[in-house]
């Protein structure tokens, strides 16, 4: 594959031009969220790869972790985000998150967001590394589809132009080093655009897909975390993937979800011989999530582990429907039978590095929700964190973009592809047998314990089918390439940091040592990964 910052050659009069004030990628709570604070001041755009509902939003269990129950505070809230991030966590960034997520929760409330009541009062639970209960939830178990619904519902009614099965390719540059808008293939006409727009701003989600057992849906395979870093942008702490702990885990099944408030209501991890093994953890249940997965890694060695909500009895109906009638799907009745789980790649706590206003180091590129690190989350996000990241941080951005207002781009200063061979491309592998690949070297080697050996032969097996592997213009050969890119930058930064902390796991390293309390920066072109404190 080239390696160029752009993925494909093309020419700028074999493209349809588009403009917009405002850009926005993506339509999960980060996308939405910020065209809508946009919307007042700025003609806005949004482009979503599928269709508008399909994000990590609208599969997001758990809830929201806000600070508005009586007992608690913006204060316990930062003392728990700073905890569960493994000595890694933006100060400012979390005190912001902290202090400014009520007001954000209370708008979209105001918008219509219906949570979970007890006696007409906000119902909260309490999930893991949590001292508080401060998570609202939504019938039951489907927050992020009721977020989702809510924004949604919130953009029809504005003059907002939503472009679905529109997939960002890469990020266009001006002449000046500074983004200028995006190239994108729009899968209704078969056509490449080119939208130029004042800001661009990233908010296309994760990379769970990058792993043969995750959470994620399939939309979530890192593109605008890839176009970033191919037009110049600094990635930051990419090394650290959160997996959840427990993922219904069963021949024939998908990878679903176990929300982490199962535990907190309640239910028990057990092992193949039923014995209750996180007794003799810290928290039990309620430990971090890195802990937890890695315990129950450990126990799958010896046989299945299995979640069981037997104690719940038929409350688990009423609490958590969505996963008591998938699981009854496959044959498990959750009030007489333990469901078998297993750890699943969730969540990514790194992304393209920006500041506490979602500012990159290229002009006009913002990036909030989770494909952006400020590192809100450290080296391991606390539980339910990420919807209310969504929120306080698209807001940021908003009040960045009215202070600088930047003129719109032209045309004529987009700088093209440079130094493509004139000869035609060699045959690209097979698109899906190249996905099945790097998620088998991603799961088995760069999982939820890594050493030196296994790292080194991912990189070894990585690189060779980078240089084997060219991506035609069709979507899926596309995102190949964007895992391919991305597996290889998690790579290195996984190898690179040799310690244990968070979401990284070294067997070979197990400790967490002082003189790597420092976030790691990689940066196209720059062969080595750069520390900084921030």
């Amino acid at each position: 594959m080239r390696d160029s910052n752009y993925l494909i050659p093309w020419n700028k009069n074999d493209v349809e031009r588009k403009t917009t004030e405002m850009l926005v990628l993506g339509s999960g709570i980060a996308g939405l969220f910020t065209a809508i604070k946009l919307s007042a001041d700025f003609k806005v755009t949004v482009l979503t790869k599928s269709n508008i509902r399909e994000s990590n939003t609208e599969h997001a269990q758990g809830g929201i972790a806000v600070a508005l129950n009586e007992d608690d505070s913006p204060e316990f809230h930062f003392g728990d985000t700073i905890k569960a991030g493994a000595g890694l966590c933006n100060i400012e960034a979390v005190k912001i998150l902290a202090e400014n997520g009520p007001e954000c929760v209370r708008e979209i409330i105001a918008m219509g967001a219906q949570f979970d009541k007890l006696n007409d009062r906000l119902k909260f639970t309490r999930e893991a590394a949590h001292s508080k209960s401060r998570v609202l939830h939504a019938k039951g178990d489907a927050t992020g589809e009721e977020i989702e619904k809510v924004l949604v519902a919130d953009i029809k009614k504005r003059s907002i132009e939503v472009q679905e099965n529109v997939f960002v390719i890469d990020l266009l540059i001006n002449n000046q080093g500074a983004v200028a808008g995006v190239l994108a293939l729009n899968n209704n006409t078969g056509r490449l655009e080119a939208w130029l727009a004042k800001a661009v701003i990233l908010a296309t989600g994760g990379l769970g897909r990058l792993y043969k057992y995750t959470t994620n849906p399939e939309v979530t395979t890192g593109d605008g975390i890839a176009a970033a870093y191919r037009a110049g942008a600094e990635l930051m702490d990419m090394e650290f993937i959160q997996f959840h702990p427990t993922a219904l885990l069963l021949k024939g099944a998908p990878t679903f979800l176990i929300s982490e408030a199962a535990r907190g209501e309640g239910a028990k991890l057990i092992n193949s011989r039923g014995e209750y093994f996180m007794e003799s953890i810290p928290d039990q249940e309620l430990a971090p999530r890195d802990v937890v997965a890695r315990a129950i890694w450990n126990e799958m060695r010896e046989g299945q582990v299995f979640l069981d909500f037997r104690n719940l009895g038929t409350r688990v109906k009423e609490r958590f429907p969505s996963i008591y009638k998938n699981c009854l799907q496959y044959g498990i009745d959750l009030t007489t039978t333990p469901v078998p789980v297993g750890p699943a790649a969730h969540y990514l706590m790194g992304g393209v590095k920006v500041n506490i206003a979602g500012e990159t180091n290229l002009a006009n590129l913002y990036a909030c929700g989770e494909c952006a690190c400020n590192g809100v989350h450290g080296a391991n996000r606390l539980a339910s964190n990420s919807l209310l990241d969504g929120l306080v941080f698209a807001k940021a951005i908003t009040e960045r973009i009215r202070a600088k207002n930047s003129p719109l781009n032209k045309w004529e200063d987009i700088v093209p592809p440079a130094n493509y061979p004139v000869t035609a491309p060699k045959p690209s592998p097979d698109a899906e047998r190249m996905l099945e690949k790097i998620r088998e070297i991603m799961w088995s080697k760069v999982g939820i314990i890594r050493d030196a050996e296994g790292l080194k032969e991912a990189m070894d097996r990585l690189q060779v089918l980078w240089e084997e592997y060219e991506p035609d213009t069709k979507q899926k050969s596309l995102e190949v390439a964007n895992m391919l890119t991305l597996s290889l930058v998690i790579v290195q930064a996984a190898l690179s940091r040799q310690e244990s902390r968070g979401g990284h796991y070294r067997s070979d390293f197990p400790e967490t040592r002082n003189e790597w309390q420092k976030h790691s920066v990689q940066q196209r072109g720059v062969s080595h990964v750069r520390y900084v404190s921030i």
